[in-house]
């Protein structure tokens, strides 16, 4: 069995930064951090665990934050040329940085300057994605400032900084409402790292972008647009990435941005092999259609289950299909088989479900199945 996320914070790792802490500060209760940090560690969970760390943080260094945070910068490691290296004897790195990172978000909005160094130097670390948010809703137009000159810089996790920091949705972190309102200073900034040279950098772009779909799709959609012309590989695979979830919804700006334009179809059928599906069987069914067209067209095939609810209402779920080409005047048959497997993040209800097909954004063709708990004894 694979060791628990939340053991990423340990009292190995405590003991370590204790270590470190002590090293560049003689009056440092070590004692004291480590029972503060480890109390009932076992019984909480990751995040829990990286706050009790800050919070000793707080306890223990010195009260003057300019003091503290050159304690937190000597403290730290060499910088790194991964994002997996763990604290070791030359310095604190990786995920140990994430409480450090909060303690500076904690204790430093009044010294911006200093605060920034310090998060620049956490992020070529690990990351400081989360920390920069303080800085982000406190006093947002310094630390655009900041980020701005950071562009160039030689370190790709401050580059991904750039990008990471800011989105308005980030998992785990504080959303950004004035980003999620307009996000147009973010996009300014994604607009120079939309070729950046790594693709770690990149794809951070792409997933901001991905963040900013949810709430403004027209104007991501008009960002694909315009970035998809003469892109390379590279900035095509980050639109791409980006618009994932618009894709999903069949944006048709954005499908026709990527060569899928309108199809034209014509005696399309969806054949399903049954009309009873069971649980931890598979539904089976077959698409055929037929081109209208004198003209090749590049089809983007998707499929919707509409799943019963416990209110007897049905919830779409879209699922990737695949992609084909389809030459002038021709057919294509293809079939494919659904899982209905029990999983932790879907309760099924028995009942009548609805498969539908999309090609391209535009509805083609939908049956019904029955899907039954438990199937027949033989």
């Amino acid at each position: 069995m694979p060791e628990p996320f939340k053991n990423l914070f340990n009292q190995h790792v405590i003991n370590n930064m204790a270590e470190h802490f002590q090293r560049h500060w003689k009056e440092f209760d070590k004692a004291g951090f480590i029972a503060t940090a480890c109390d009932q560690l076992e019984t909480l969970e990751l995040k829990a665990r990286s706050q009790q760390i800050t919070e000793a943080m707080s306890q223990y260094l010195p009260s003057d934050f300019e003091k503290a945070g050159s304690i937190l910068l000597a403290s730290l490691a060499p910088e790194i040329d991964d994002s997996s290296s763990k604290i070791n004897g030359s310095g604190i790195s990786g995920w140990a940085i994430m409480p450090m990172g909060d303690y500076v978000g904690y204790h430093g909005l009044d010294h911006h300057d200093f605060s920034m160094t310090l998060l620049k130097a956490m992020t070529s670390r690990f990351t400081s994605e989360f920390s920069i948010r303080f800085f982000l809703l406190s006093a947002p137009e310094k630390t655009l400032a900041s980020l701005k000159a950071w562009l160039l810089d030689d370190n790709r996790h401050v580059r991904r900084l750039i990008s990471e920091g800011t989105r308005p949705r980030l998992p785990w972190a504080m959303q950004l409402p004035t980003f999620i309102n307009d996000p147009s200073p973010v996009i300014e900034l994604l607009e120079e790292l939309k070729d950046d040279p790594e693709e770690y950098v990149r794809r951070s772009v792409a997933n901001n972008l991905n963040d900013i779909a949810k709430d403004h799709p027209d104007l991501v959609a008009d960002i694909a647009e315009r970035w998809i012309q003469d892109a390379d590989a590279n900035r095509t695979k980050l639109i791409r990435h980006a618009c994932r979830t618009l894709l999903k919804q069949g944006n048709n700006k954005v499908l026709t941005a990527f060569g899928y334009g309108k199809p034209q179809l014509e005696n399309n059928a969806l054949t399903l092999h049954s009309e009873q599906v069971f649980l931890n069987g598979n539904l089976e069914f077959t698409l055929d259609i037929e081109s209208a067209s004198d003209h090749e067209q590049t089809l983007m095939i998707d499929y919707i289950v509409h799943h019963q609810k416990k209110n007897g209402t049905t919830s779409p779920k879209v699922f990737k299909w695949k992609k084909a080409t389809l030459a002038a005047r021709s057919r294509l048959s293809t079939s494919k088989k659904h899982p209905f497997k029990i999983i932790t993040t879907r309760v099924y209800y028995d009942g009548w479900h609805e498969v539908e097909i999309i090609i391209n954004g535009q509805f083609i063709a939908k049956e019904s199945f029955q899907l039954s708990g438990n199937p027949p004894l033989i």
